[in-house]
């Protein structure tokens, strides 16, 4: 098992009792999760604030911080003889306990008797995104399903979201790590991909580099001529002289922290002459939001100073008209751009996303907009010294989207259609890398990637 020190562990739970103050704070480590039948799991990731503060990553525990009674307590049980035949001997759970800097141990039983006792007091949970977790709940609480959401503490993702945001030194290591790994793995895509090749045969590559590197991924690649579709996991395609290939993915640390990059370059030797010209659109909006990354700054503004970029871009090429500044306005730059410029990254790939993006990404100030593509902006807030965050601008072109906002003739003075017409088996492009916000700017992590066109096609 790979730890941080054990005053790391100490020190992060007593800044989270500083700002919590009072009252039971409840950590559910996840369980082993079953595929098609009970014994036959799913790989086992533990819940990331749980790793966080108390480090185990050994499924079936459960923690508790006990502010009032000034009581930290890992609850979890051993493993019995006839499971050690299977699994073999393991530590116990004491002695992983003392690593993480925790005194006391209970069986798992006790968890419900410590909380039944503390029910007058306030307790304090996440949002459970697990079955098993939402059912413990349920039982230990008297709760319906429907009543999880309401009695999540928001007062406790405001503490967690607060510290988990800013990165420290040795996270930096662990995330540049993930990152380097994660450059090394595009590039060897970029220089392997050749026509004939199917997507599943990349899929392949990148899943046993990735689990080679001591870690795995941090989330389920996309490796697609298709492009335009945002989150694509089919991998059936043949790749094709002419085609563009798109390939985000990640690699996560052994310690689980995440890298998450995104290339798109030609099936072929070089991009045609309107791949080329709608790679640069992109480009450009990615240097000029790497440009404007500073603490103070909100990413809402960033975002759009790069949806404004791609605006002026595609009216270069005749494919949008207009006034730049309405037409992002009124949101007509979504028909190319229906998603947001990044998201924060760390032990989670979109990170702590499991606690909402309302409260991690956004304040009491500013909320989420709810119009179509700016809504799905996962970062608004103003940016701060020690966060880590991608910055991934794209233009895609969705036919089912084209024709239904030209039947709608939705943003018609600001969208050529007849123009567009040409390009409804173009696919997409999007572009990707990781970065650190600094005392007065940012810096990229890891070794920089190949990015321009040139640059892209030295590798082919």
């Amino acid at each position: 098992m790979h730890l941080f020190s054990t005053e790391t562990y100490i020190e992060r739970r007593k800044n989270l009792k500083k700002i919590m103050k009072g009252g039971v704070l409840l950590f559910l480590g996840n369980e082993e999760s079953s595929s098609n039948f009970k014994d036959n799991w799913y790989p086992f990731r533990q819940d990331s604030s749980f790793l966080y503060f108390f480090g185990l990553d050994v499924p079936g525990l459960a923690a508790v911080i006990d502010i009032d009674e000034d009581k930290e307590i890992i609850f979890g049980d051993e493993l019995t003889t006839e499971q050690l035949v299977w699994h073999g001997d393991q530590p116990k759970l004491a002695d992983l306990a003392r690593a993480v800097g925790v005194a006391q141990t209970l069986p798992w039983k006790e968890a419900a008797t410590y909380l039944a006792k503390a029910s007058h007091r306030k307790i304090h949970y996440l949002p459970p995104y697990r079955p098993e977790n939402c059912l413990k709940l349920m039982h230990w609480f008297h709760l319906h399903i429907d009543q999880l959401p309401l009695q999540v503490s928001e007062e406790f993702i405001k503490a967690v979201a607060r510290l988990r945001s800013i990165k420290s030194e040795e996270e930096m290591v662990e995330i540049t790590k993930a990152v380097n790994q994660t450059v090394q793995l595009h590039r060897k895509v970029m220089q392997l991909a050749r026509p004939g090749m199917y997507e599943y045969e990349l899929l392949g590559l990148v899943n046993g580099e990735a689990l080679a590197g001591g870690g795995g991924l941090s989330f389920p690649p996309i490796i697609t001529i298709n492009g335009q579709t945002l989150h694509n996991h089919h991998y059936g395609n043949k790749l094709e002289e002419g085609r563009l290939l798109l390939a985000d993915f990640g690699t996560e640390s052994a310690m689980h922290y995440a890298g998450d990059i995104t290339r798109t370059f030609p099936v072929g030797k070089q991009f045609s002459a309107s791949q080329r010209e709608i790679y640069e659109v992109v480009w450009n909006a990615h240097r000029a939001a790497i440009e404007a990354l500073k603490p103070g700054v909100r990413f809402l503004d960033i975002h759009l100073l790069a949806c404004k970029q791609l605006v002026e871009g595609l009216k270069t090429l005749g494919l949008m008209k207009g006034d730049v500044e309405e037409a992002v306005q009124q949101g007509a730059h979504a028909l190319f751009f229906p998603c947001g410029l990044g998201h924060l990254m760390g032990l989670d790939v979109h990170d702590m996303e499991d606690l909402g993006e309302a409260i991690v990404g956004y304040t009491d100030e500013l909320k989420k907009s709810s119009q179509f593509g700016l809504k799905s902006l996962r970062l608004g807030k103003e940016l701060a010294k020690g966060q880590v965050l991608t910055v991934e601008p794209g233009i895609y072109f969705i036919p089912q989207l084209m024709d239904s906002w030209q039947a709608q003739n939705r943003c018609k003075d600001f969208i050529d259609y007849e123009k567009l017409e040409k390009y409804r088996t173009f696919g997409g492009i999007r572009i990707e890398d990781d970065f650190l916000i600094t005392a007065d700017g940012s810096r990229i992590l890891g070794e920089p990637l190949e990015t321009s066109p040139r640059e892209v096609e030295s590798l082919r």
